[in-house]
């Protein structure tokens, strides 16, 4: 029973945390960017991305706590307003225009901006360094850390199979895409602003 809680806590915190990096977003970037790439191109950029978000994302997590102290507010002060960047996130999610800019074939685009800011934003900054200042034990850390790593992978797999998914889905249904990870964004903001409040308080 305790591994299989352990389990559902992993594929719950790495749905919502690959969730955070709007894959949609970073997708739709990806494919407008990545017309003049051969693959091999595209799949290094897709590794590179990933890559960057993972290490990102690590340096936030475990120096959350630290940044909480040195600046000191509160965590749950910050789950809120972490929780209402997200919320706009969401909103932004919603109203995006499926026209992306377009970038020179000689940029590299992996670290900006599909990295930062596409897949870390102000929200998902900001909830991964709530998500490592909250973790009540190693286990839990642990837990974080591979939801992070399967995150990073699933946005791997989206930019390595970035052509496919784009013939597969068509402007139309990237942007339906979008939309329901709006959605999904929206009711993670609700949850983590409404415990805020409730610790707060409490």
């Amino acid at each position: 029973m305790i591994e299989l809680e352990y389990v559902m806590k992993l594929f719950s915190e790495a749905v919502k945390l690959f969730a955070l990096l709007t894959p949609p977003a970073v997708l739709s970037a990806f494919l407008s960017a990545s017309k003049s790439y051969d693959t091999a191109r595209k799949r290094a950029t897709a590794r590179k991305t990933a890559l960057s978000v993972f290490i990102i994302g690590c340096i936030l997590y475990f120096m959350g706590d630290r940044i909480f102290a040195v600046f000191g507010f509160t965590l749950d002060a910050f789950r809120i307003g972490s929780g209402t960047l997200l919320f706009l996130s969401a909103v932004s999610l919603m109203n995006e225009s499926p026209e992306k800019p377009t970038f020179s074939a000689d940029d590299d685009i992996s670290v900006v901006p599909l990295a930062i800011p596409l897949c870390m934003g102000p929200a998902s900054i900001g909830t991964l360094m709530v998500l490592g200042a909250s973790a009540a034990s190693p286990m839990h850390m642990a837990l974080g850390l591979l939801a992070l790593l399967f995150a990073s992978l699933g946005i791997y797999a989206t930019l390595y199979f970035a052509t496919a998914i784009g013939n597969a889905l068509g402007k139309t249904g990237i942007a339906v895409l979008s939309k329901l990870t709006g959605l999904l964004l929206a009711g993670i903001a609700a949850q983590v602003i409404f415990t805020g409040i409730k610790s707060f308080f409490q």
